[in-house]
């Protein structure tokens, strides 16, 4: 199984910056006063990031290049993010790309947290940066927006257009490299840092589409998912309580209750997380949904009562926007 470490991924395209500068990773790090790289793959998320962070700083000051988060971003490779990165690629449409994010970001491990959040015309990819100072802050957002729009444009071999970026800090000095190395337009002093994308955008076809593929990238996550979830937060005991109660699928409210919680503190909980319950249901139906089609000789609409739809077109509809395909389509092709 291919392996997500978005660290690593960092460190080696930073060392290509920096040499390219004429300057070196030792001088980084004996900038930063930090002996030697941060260790890549260990446990202590909060440490790595806050090194990463200094040594981007020390880089940045080695450099004399304001900007350099932001070129940084531009050479992300999604591949470095291994199997998340390959369900990612192999999605048919950018709308299917940003579903896989949302349900498996937590692989990653170290990073930014992003929640989705849809604004009826727009779709907002919103994320908080709480680790350092205000400058800090500025330069980690610098990076992981440069990084997600470089992406955005890899997958749909285009510019992003109808995008805007929403920043929640004031314009830096550098502030005209944003828009020319973004391509797209940005705003300060915004109440949240988010990437907006018209849903216009979400029909575009991803280049590297493989549905053969993405299945078993799927599957590869899924397992992953499975191991960080051992340890279980509110996210993943509200998902295993959906997926035990397939056919009769408790509401918010029951939900919270067998959990033995308020539902205003299970909401508040599942956002904290950057989910919802509404989201969950949704992965939940999806999961059993593949399930049902691949493994069992049930009719469509005897599938979709199982998923608590009243009428088997709005299961088709659902499975539509979840694949791009409809379930009969699904079955076919895994004949």
């Amino acid at each position: 199984m291919a392996k997500n470490n978005p660290h690593f991924e960092f460190l080696k395209q930073l060392t290509r910056v920096i040499e390219q500068a004429g300057s070196s990773m030792e001088q980084v790090l004996a900038l930063s006063e930090l002996k030697d790289s941060p260790s890549i793959g260990s446990s202590e998320r909060v440490k790595q990031e806050s090194d990463a962070v200094v040594m981007l700083q020390s880089a940045i000051e080695l450099t004399q290049n304001p900007a350099l988060p932001l070129h940084l971003g531009r050479l992300f490779d999604v591949t470095a993010l291994g199997s998340y990165g390959f369900a990612i690629m192999s999605c048919t449409d950018l709308g299917s790309c940003m579903r896989i994010m949302r349900r498996y970001q937590t692989t990653l491990g170290a990073g930014p947290r992003w929640r989705i959040l849809d604004h009826g015309a727009v779709l907002a990819i919103r994320t908080s940066i709480a680790l350092g100072s205000p400058d800090q802050r500025r330069v980690v957002s610098e990076l992981v927006f440069s990084q997600l729009c470089s992406s955005a444009e890899f997958l749909i071999n285009d510019r992003l257009s109808g995008a805007e970026l929403h920043l929640c800090y004031a314009a830096p000095r550098h502030a005209t490299e944003y828009e020319q190395l973004l391509s797209i337009p940005v705003t300060f002093d915004q109440p949240h840092n988010q990437l907006l994308l018209p849903k216009a955008l979400l029909s575009s076809p991803v280049r590297t589409a493989n549905r053969n593929g993405h299945e078993v990238f799927l599957q590869q996550c899924e397992k992953m998912l499975q191991g960080r979830n051992k340890i279980e937060n509110t996210s993943a005991a509200v998902r295993r309580l959906l997926l035990q109660s397939a056919g009769e699928f408790p509401c918010v409210r029951q939900t919270a209750q067998h959990l033995h919680l308020s539902e205003r503190t299970l909401r508040r909980r599942l956002d904290a997380e950057g989910s919802t319950f509404r989201a969950i249901k949704e992965e939940v139906k999806n999961i059993l949904a593949l399930k049902y089609l691949a493994n069992t000789q049930l009719t469509i609409a005897e599938v979709a009562s199982l998923l608590d739809y009243t009428e088997a077109v709005n299961f088709r509809q659902a499975f539509l926007r979840w694949h791009g395909i409809t379930p009969i389509q699904y079955r076919q092709q895994r004949l």
